[in-house]
């Protein structure tokens, strides 16, 4: 039986005021999507924008690293601060996933606000507590009203993590109910000490 949250509460607002409060946060994530290959790096964040993402599968060994002031994104094919080294705009489709994401607009918070908008057009379903991995997660279900979709997305199934409030995973589906893309959050790790996360280029 799955214990359930509080029917009242906004698990996204939640999770935006946590994400408005911290000031970095890494993760491994990992990323399936119907007729493309498994996406999976390691992510880094930090406010006022920064990016890194080191990838395990497919390109293993290439990094990316955007930086929000110069608006440019560093690309090393073979690891970083290694030889050769390009630098793209963040809306190269060289860079983008299948799905068209950009590393600029990558984070979770970025996430959250389009499921803030699906939620101002549709309706929010509180499901319970399920276990995600080695967590106790929320299971929030946001659908759009019929005939709408947020940035091609008409239903997101998020999973908050109890203790944190941020996701861990989230699941979207297109206005045929067709998965788009399950991504999973794992060692999510926030607030780390300037010491303990790599460069950011």
């Amino acid at each position: 039986m799955r214990d359930a949250p509080p029917s009242d509460r906004d698990l996204v607002a939640d999770a935006q005021a946590r994400f408005n409060a911290l000031a970095n946060y890494r993760v491994r994530l990992k990323s399936i999507s119907a007729g493309a290959e498994a996406v999976e790096v390691r992510y880094a964040y930090r406010k006022p924008g920064f990016v890194r993402m080191d990838f395990i599968r497919p390109h293993a060994g290439a990094t990316l690293a955007y930086n929000p002031e110069s608006g440019q994104v560093k690309l090393w094919p073979f690891g970083f601060d290694t030889f050769p080294r390009l630098m793209l705009s963040p809306d190269s489709r060289m860079i983008q996933s299948p799905q068209g994401h950009r590393i600029d607009q990558s984070d979770i918070g970025t996430l959250l606000i389009h499921v803030r908008e699906l939620q101002q057009h549709g309706e929010t379903q509180l499901v319970g507590v399920e276990t995600i991995g080695m967590c106790r997660a929320s299971h929030v279900i946001v659908t759009c009203v019929p005939g709408r979709a947020i940035a091609g997305v008409f239903r997101y199934e998020l999973w908050f993590d109890i203790v944190h409030g941020l996701p861990v995973k989230v699941a979207s589906e297109n206005p045929s109910g067709k998965p788009i893309e399950t991504v999973l959050m794992e060692d999510l790790r926030i607030d780390l000490p300037e010491s303990q996360l790599e460069p950011f280029g």
